[in-house]
């Protein structure tokens, strides 16, 4: 008979994900103390799951083969998941590079700014960023984008700092979660197993509105707003935002994300040439570097599926699920603890990307214990995680919004102003809980 060499070590189990937090988090909260220009830099996040992932090999069942181990990971770092994961992802930076080249990406500023009267800049800020993220996929590139643009709205049109400020780091985050090219959807699904566009369809019936809702409070906030002056929007060409509409729209119909993204690129890079915007290798050259930009969250998800299951294997991800199930008295209360922990994991993280891996496997645990459907474990991971990501003050959005603002604004000053990420969870607890009360029906 085969000796039994697995050790069930309980809430020991979770340790490698305790040190990857400690590293990560604790450096992160300590140099942003210090002041330091870059606090992210002095630990990176790849950096400290290393430490985490050597930690899980080595101290555990040390009379066991380290092969036995080593398999455990290489077998779940590489599953069809992750691999399919990691080719989306990468895609998409590539797509999102290519539509920039082409001039994509200051068309469709320049056209939402070209529409909307001054007096209603401040929710058409918040309008143009929802759709600006919505289309490429991320806040990152929404507020690099559109936090320059917005500070000079301010500064020109003499808007209110905060309230502009708000619109634009919430807008950003609305496409972060909901898009189908994003690095939130495509983690998040994949994480529990749904389909893209079944998170999408559910989780738009509320991001919707909630985006509509903030909208209307914006306008009724800037309709005391009499002090706002006309602004002169930049050129725009609507033939190079063609790529974000039809990446969409295919996506929504349901064809295959990598062939969507395939044809997106394509399209954007005939569309830049055909410009003259750019050559065959210029734009070869700026989908190689979206693509490069995308490889930390390949790897990265490759080394937290592959640690999360050697916790599963020494019993950390089971202790979790156990201790949390104690609080679970049914599915909209298993609905709520997933989106609390999302939330928990992002505030904690500072990175929705990289909580969203770590969520999504325990997150699949408890809906699998409790019947919840996968398209709303993902939806409700992801809005929890973009919800944290809007509010924390170390995130990058906020830092780079409160950078460019100056002297302006402030952290507080626009936290009063963030409408959109109140309503979100309102409604995503008021959906859950209906659904709920329907299902027990």
């Amino acid at each position: 008979m085969e000796k039994k060499t697995r050790k069930d070590y309980g809430a020991a189990g979770l340790l490698p994900l305790l040190i990857f937090l400690v590293l990560y988090v604790g450096c992160l909260a300590v140099f942003t103390i210090k002041g330091a220009k870059d606090p992210s830099s002095y630990m990176p996040r790849q950096v400290a799951i290393l430490v985490a992932l050597l930690f899980a090999l080595i101290f555990f069942e040390p009379r066991a083969k380290f092969a036995k181990k080593m398999n455990i990971y290489l077998n779940n770092a590489g599953n069809a998941g992750v691999m399919n994961l990691s080719l989306i992802v990468m895609m998409a930076g590539g797509f999102s590079s290519a539509v920039a080249i082409s001039g994509g990406q200051s068309s469709i500023v320049n056209l939402g700014t070209s529409l909307i009267p001054s007096q209603f800049l401040v929710p058409g800020i918040f309008l143009i960023a929802a759709i600006i993220s919505l289309c490429i996929g991320t806040s990152t590139g929404t507020i690099v984008t559109m936090a320059p643009v917005t500070f000079s709205l301010v500064a020109a049109a003499h808007l209110n700092a905060g309230m502009a400020g708000a619109a634009v780091i919430t807008g950003s985050y609305f496409g972060d979660g909901l898009s189908m090219i994003g690095g939130t959807t495509i983690s998040a699904a994949a994480g529990v197993g749904a389909r893209m566009r079944d998170k999408f369809l559910w989780q738009i019936k509320i991001a919707v509105p909630a985006a509509v809702i903030t909208i209307i409070i914006y306008t009724l906030m800037s309709l005391n707003n009499s002090s706002a002056s006309n602004i002169h929007a930049g050129s725009y060409n609507v033939i190079t935002i063609l790529p974000y509409l039809v990446v969409l729209i295919l996506a929504v119909m349901g064809m295959d994300v990598v062939l969507v993204l395939a044809l997106g690129t394509v399209m954007a890079s005939a569309i830049g040439m055909a410009l003259g915007k750019a050559s065959l290798f210029a734009c070869a050259k700026a989908i190689g570097n979206g693509m490069e930009s995308m490889f930390w969250l390949a790897i990265f998800a490759m080394m937290v599926n592959g640690m999360v299951a050697l916790m599963r294997h020494y019993g950390g991800i089971d202790w979790m699920v156990h201790v949390f199930t104690r609080h679970i008295k049914s599915k909209a209360s298993c609905e709520a603890l997933i989106g609390i922990l999302s939330f928990c994991v992002t505030g904690a993280i500072v990175n929705n990307n990289i909580s969203v891996l770590i969520t999504s496997p325990i997150a699949k645990e408890l809906g699998d214990q409790y019947q919840v459907d996968k398209k709303v474990l993902a939806g409700v991971i992801s809005i929890f995680a973009v919800t944290a990501s809007m509010v924390i003050p170390q995130d990058s959005a906020m830092m780079m919004a409160l950078q460019l603002a100056g002297k302006s604004t402030n952290y507080l000053d626009l936290i009063r102003y963030m409408v959109y990420p109140v309503v979100l969870m309102g409604l995503t607890f008021i959906v859950n809980y209906i659904n709920a009360k329907r299902s027990a029906a």
